[in-house]
C-alpha cells in the first residue's frame, strides 16, 4: 500500500508541477488566469490510499494588470465578464485577452482571428440591441451632409453703445458693435461661412445682418432681436430661417436658434454648433468605455458603428478551457448572460489598455519550491518502502 501512496503523491505532484509551470511560462500573456491544483485525499474500505488532484481551479475574482498601451481596440474588463468571440466554424469563446485589430475586411478580431460579437446598427445609424453579431467598421467614405440648422448662443453687452455712423457697412467697423462667423456645409461638402453683424439700435434692441461668404443675403437680409430687462431674449423666439443659393449645389434651407441668447453687462460672447460636414474618408476607429465602436473620419466626424457585449456566468469555474486564454461554455458553467460594458453585474471596460496576466509570480516560484519539496518526500517514501522489502525478505 505504500508503494501506492507514494506513486499517487508522484503522479499528483508532477500535474501540480504542470499547472505551476505554465502559470509561470504565462506570467506575460495578456487575459491569462492563473490556476491552482486542487488535491483531494483517496481512500479505500477506509483506509487511507494516497492523493489525487481533485481539480485545477482558475482565479477569475483576481483582475490582471492593467497595461496601458493607447491602441484604439485594445481593451481592459475590470471586474467580472468576458469578452465575446465567434471563430470561422461559429463556436462561441469567451476570452479576457482583449488585444483585438481591424482585419482585411473590417471585421474586429481577436490575435487568433476569431470576431468580436456585439451589437450592430440598424440603416439609420442605431444601435441594433436585439441581435449579437460580429462587429464591423464601415470601409466607405463618409459623404458630405448639407447643413440644416445652427444652433447660434451670444451674451449682448448690455451697455454697449450704439455706432457712430448710422448707416451699416460691414467695412466699417463703426457702423455695428460686434461680428461673428459660423461654417456651414452644401450638398457638396463645401464650406460656407454665414457672418452675423450686430448692431445696437437702442436700449434692449439689436439688428443682425446676415452675410454669406462676404455677399449679403437676400433672405432676411436682417433680423431684429430685443431683450427683457432682465437680460433675457423676447424676439425672436423661434428659429428664423436663412435661404441660401450656393453656385453648383443644391438649394439650402438653414435655420438660426437663438435660445439661450442674453444681454447682460457682460463681455460679448458667442459660441454656435452646426450639423452638416464635408465628405471624409475612414482614419481609425474609437471603442469608448461603454463598448461603443465608432468609424473615425478624416472630416472629424464619427458614426457609431456597433457596441462591444461582455458575458458572464453563474460558475466560471465550470468553463471548459480551449487555449491559455479562452474558453467555452459547459453544463457546469451554465450559459452566458450577456450585458453592456458596466451595467447589470458586468465588469467596467478601459480602451486604449489591455488586461495582464494576473499570476503572481513570488507566490508561484514559492509553490514550485513547495511542489518539488513534495516530490521529493514522495519519492523517498517509496524509496524507504523498497528498503524495507528488502530487509523484510532478507530475513527470511
Amino acid at each position: 500500500m505504500s508503494y501506492n501512496i507514494g506513486l499517487s503523491g508522484l503522479r499528483s505532484t508532477n500535474q501540480a508541477l504542470d499547472v505551476i509551470s505554465q502559470n509561470i511560462a504565462n506570467v506575460s500573456t495578456a487575459g491569462f488566469k492563473a490556476a491552482r491544483a486542487e488535491y483531494a485525499a483517496l481512500y479505500a474500505g477506509g483506509e487511507a490510499g494516497g492523493v489525487e488532484i481533485a481539480q485545477v481551479s482558475q482565479d477569475f475574482s483576481k483582475d490582471g494588470s492593467k497595461e496601458f498601451t493607447g491602441r484604439n481596440l485594445d481593451m481592459a474588463i475590470s471586474g467580472q465578464g468576458f469578452f465575446v468571440t465567434k471563430n470561422a466554424m461559429g463556436q462561441m469563446a469567451y476570452t479576457r485577452a482583449g488585444t483585438f485589430n481591424k482585419d482585411a475586411n473590417n471585421f474586429i478580431v481577436s490575435a487568433g482571428g476569431d470576431k468580436l460579437q456585439g451589437y450592430s446598427v440598424d440603416a439609420n445609424g442605431a444601435l441594433a440591441t436585439g441581435v449579437v453579431t460580429d462587429l464591423k467598421v464601415s470601409a466607405s467614405n463618409l459623404p458630405a451632409k448639407a447643413s440644416t440648422s445652427v444652433a447660434f448662443k451670444a451674451n449682448m453687452r448690455a451697455d454697449a453703445a450704439v455706432p457712430t455712423n448710422p448707416t451699416f457697412d460691414p467695412t466699417d467697423a463703426n457702423s455695428f458693435n460686434y461680428s461673428y462667423t459660423s461654417r456651414v456645409y452644401d450638398s457638396l461638402g463645401t464650406e460656407h461661412t454665414v457672418t452675423q453683424y450686430f448692431v445696437k439700435d437702442s436700449a434692449n434692441n439689436w439688428t443682425s445682418h446676415y452675410y454669406m461668404d462676404g455677399a449679403a443675403m437676400g433672405t432676411p437680409a436682417t433680423q431684429a432681436l430685443s431683450f427683457n430687462t432682465d437680460g433675457t431674449l423676447a424676439a425672436p423666439a423661434t428659429p428664423v430661417t436663412l435661404t441660401m443659393a450656393p453656385a453648383g449645389a443644391d438649394p439650402m434651407t438653414v435655420t438660426m436658434d437663438y435660445t439661450g441668447t442674453t444681454q447682460y453687462a457682460a463681455d460679448f460672447s458667442a459660441s454656435y454648433d452646426a450639423d452638416g460636414y464635408s465628405s471624409g474618408e475612414l482614419a481609425g476607429v474609437r471603442v469608448d468605455d461603454d463598448g461603443s465602436l465608432y468609424a473615425v473620419f478624416t472630416n472629424g466626424k464619427d458614426l457609431l458603428q456597433g457596441q462591444v457585449v461582455l458575458a458572464n456566468f453563474a460558475n466560471p469555474n465550470g468553463l471548459d478551457k480551449g487555449d491559455s486564454t479562452s474558453w467555452t461554455s459547459t453544463f457546469a458553467s451554465g450559459n452566458a448572460t450577456l450585458g453592456n460594458p458596466g451595467t447589470g453585474g458586468m465588469g467596467s471596460l478601459t480602451a486604449g489598455a489591455y488586461e495582464g496576466s494576473n499570476v503572481d509570480l513570488t507566490g508561484e516560484l514559492v509553490n514550485l519550491m513547495t511542489a518539488q519539496r513534495n516530490y521529493q518526500a514522495n519519492a523517498k517514501s517509496i524509496s524507504t518502502a523498497d528498503k524495507m522489502t528488502q530487509v523484510l525478505f532478507s530475513s527470511w
